[in-house]
Parts: structure tokens; sequence; C-alpha cells
């Protein structure tokens, strides 16, 4: 047996890749338990050792420094070194297993639909499976059992059965991977794919760049006849594909987003990162799209929110967005400036009773308006009458200033 161990440790080195002393190491472990459970004449107290020559394959055993011997360890023993073989090896297969997809997150894996577990895909990945939730799964999209898949890989978790490898249908990244693979051009980083805006079944977005000038990016991508852009299609099960030709230049770029439709101007508020787009009449539901998705898929891609006006709704829409705003502005400055006024815009109220008045509190239009003859003629230097022309007077003023407002 002794011979035939270390033979299968070697074996299980080559093969597996676990190294043959982390075996040694677990199978001595194990073999101290078990000698616990043979040995029962033993002294509790006394410490277990056990050693396995890593070239004969020998196994010793000592309870403290004496060694024991006992007809049914050797029995037990091949049992439990069988067991922690097996063991182990199912441990190095999940390890070896995890961190290689581990290192796939963010790539495509190819595999054929096992079954369907609670409106879950599981995929056989050969080595493993993986599974597609319902929430990464496109509506537009049917397989059946044994059909072959790509799908992107999002997520990699370590749990006790196994790896659990989570994959996507519905990820951006799935076709930016798929243009990867498709296009010689990107995967040499001579073209980039700048953004992607995809709504998955439908129709995805994407902005590519050229660093070679003698390289058309749209073209690469297109291929000929559209042969490449037609592979990866069919691959999504028909969604559509626009390639949009990137630009530095906001207007360029927001204007290749939204093709087809024909742009008049664009105005752009960097603060609010909003961007009007105007467009003739007849170019307007195209600008938007169907249920407004290529509107929603232009803004996106270009990071700036687009709102789709013609002419006449512009119109119709400034004075209620832009002038309304000014005339408010103008109101506050006219508030503003009849604050500033002070007291000293009430007939008869001079620097030194304006003073007064402040001191009583009376530091404001609104607040004199708000009092009475009564509280006022309190005031030194202002008689009642007077007092009761100042009340009057500044609930005019305060009244014709709310109403402005």
């Amino acid at each position: 047996m002794n011979g035939e161990l270390i033979a299968i440790l070697e074996q299980i080195e080559r093969d597996k890749g676990i190294d043959k002393d982390v075996l040694l190491q677990a199978v001595e472990s194990a073999l101290v338990s078990a000698a616990k459970k043979v040995w029962k004449d033993v002294d509790p107290e006394a410490e277990i050792k056990v050693e396995l020559d890593k070239e004969t394959g020998k196994i010793r055993a000592f309870a403290g420094n004496k060694e024991i011997k006992s007809k049914d360890f050797g029995r037990i023993a091949a049992q439990t070194a069988k067991q922690v073989i097996i063991q182990k090896i199912r441990e190095a297969e999940k390890d070896v297993i995890f961190g290689e997809f581990q290192g796939r997150v963010g790539q495509i894996v190819s595999g054929s639909v096992y079954r369907f577990e609670r409106g879950n895909i599981i995929v056989d990945l050969n080595k493993t499976e993986g599974f597609i939730p319902k929430s990464e799964q496109s509506a537009k999209e049917e397989f059946h059992q044994g059909e072959r898949i790509r799908a992107y890989v999002i997520d990699v978790k370590k749990e006790s059965k196994g790896p659990q490898i989570v994959l996507s249908r519905t990820h951006p990244n799935l076709v930016r991977k798929l243009f990867e693979l498709e296009v010689p051009e990107i995967y040499e980083s001579i073209v980039e794919i700048k953004s992607i805006a995809r709504e998955a079944g439908e129709r995805t977005k994407i902005a590519v760049w050229s660093k070679d000038e003698k390289v058309d990016c749209v073209g690469a991508c297109v291929g000929m006849r559209g042969q490449r852009v037609k592979n990866i299609v069919l691959e999504l099960h028909g969604e559509k594909i626009d390639i949009v030709r990137w630009s530095d230049d906001n207007n360029d770029f927001v204007v290749a987003a939204l093709s087809p439709a024909k742009i008049q101007k664009i105005s752009f508020d960097k603060e609010a990162h909003r961007a009007q787009v105007i467009v003739p009449e007849d170019q307007l539901s195209l600008a938007i799209g169907k249920h407004g998705q290529n509107v929603r898929l232009a803004s996106k891609l270009t990071g700036w929110e687009l709102d789709i006006r013609t002419e006449e709704t512009k119109e119709e829409k400034e004075p209620k967005e832009l002038k309304e705003p000014k005339e408010k502005k103008e109101k506050k400055e006219k508030r503003e400036t009849k604050k500033t006024l002070e007291l000293t815009s009430l007939t008869g109220v001079g620097a030194k009773l304006a003073e007064n008045l402040k001191e009583a509190g009376f530091d404001s239009l609104e607040k004199i308006a708000g009092s009475n003859a009564e509280e006022l003629s309190k005031i030194k230097g202002l008689g009642k009458k007077k007092a009761e022309n100042i009340v009057k007077e500044a609930g005019k003023l305060v009244g014709e200033d709310e109403k402005e407002g």
C-alpha cells in the first residue's frame, strides 16, 4: 500500500496540478485523527504524530516519543488516505475552476443549454455549470435544451458546493466583446469602442473611433457587404445595431448618435449637461424613435440629456422656460430695490425717524404694514395721524409688490 500511495499522489500531482506535499500533509493530518480512534489505550494527553515518508510511503505513528503499532492501523490508514485524497481532489478541482473563471470575468464563454431552473438558464461549460438569471435574459430570445449559447461572465462566486458562475445575455459589454471577436481592428486596438448604449433584444448603439486615419472605423465594424455586423446581429437573435462615428466635438457626436434623423440646430447647456436639439417637423418622429428609443439610446451613448423639438414647439416653450424666469427675475429685482429703499421711501420719514423705527423693530415696509397706528405712535417723533399715513402707504407699497409677484 505504501508504494502505491506515493505513486497515486505523484499521479494526482501530474494530472490535477495539486502539489504532492500538500496531499502528504493532508494525509498525515487525517491519519492522526484515525490513530486516536484506533489506539484506545494511549494516554489521551499524549501528542500523537504521524510521519509519512515521501520516498517510500512508509507510515509511522508516535504517541509522545514512543512509536506505537496496531494491526488495525494499516487498514484504517489506507481507508483514511483514500478519503482524504478524494476530498482534496474535489477541493482542488473547485479551486482550479474558480481561479479559471475568476480570470474570465468580463469575457465571453461558450456552452450549451443544460436545463431550465426557476426561470434561470443552466449552461453546461464543460468543466462546470454557469447560469443566466432571468434578470440577465433578453425577453426577445428563446433557447432550447442542448442549444449552443454564448454569454458574458459578470461574476464568479465561491460557494461550498462549487463556484457559481453568473452569466448575462443583456449586458452592453456582451456586444463589445462580440465586436472584439468579429473585428480584428478592434482586437488589435486600431479601432476603439468609445461607448455603448443598449436595450437588449431591441437595439444597440455603439460609438467607434479609429487611431489610424487610413482605417475607417465604421467600415471596419460593418465589414465587407455588412458581414461582420450581420454575424453579431445573428448571435443576438436579430437585435438591431447602429454603428456611430465618435467625435470629441459634442455637436458632431450628437448628430451622429441621432442618425438617421436630420438635425437643424443643437444648443448645449453644459452646467445641466443637457442639449436642446431642433429638427424639421418631418424628422421629429424619426429622431425620437419608436417609444422614444432612438433619443433614449443617443442620450446614453453621448452622455447628454437630449431634448428633441421642432422650431415651432421651441418657440412655444421659450416664453414659459426662458421668458418667465426673466420676468420673475425682474420682479425680484424690483422687490429687492424697494427693500433697499427701506423706510425713507415713505412720505415724511427721514433718516432720523427711520433710525427710530428700526430701533423699535420696524426695519421693513412689511413690518410697518403689518402694524397699526397706535403701535407706531409710541415711537419718538411720530404722531398718531402721521403713523396712520405711514401704515397706509407701507401697506399700499407691499400690496403692489405682492400683486406683481
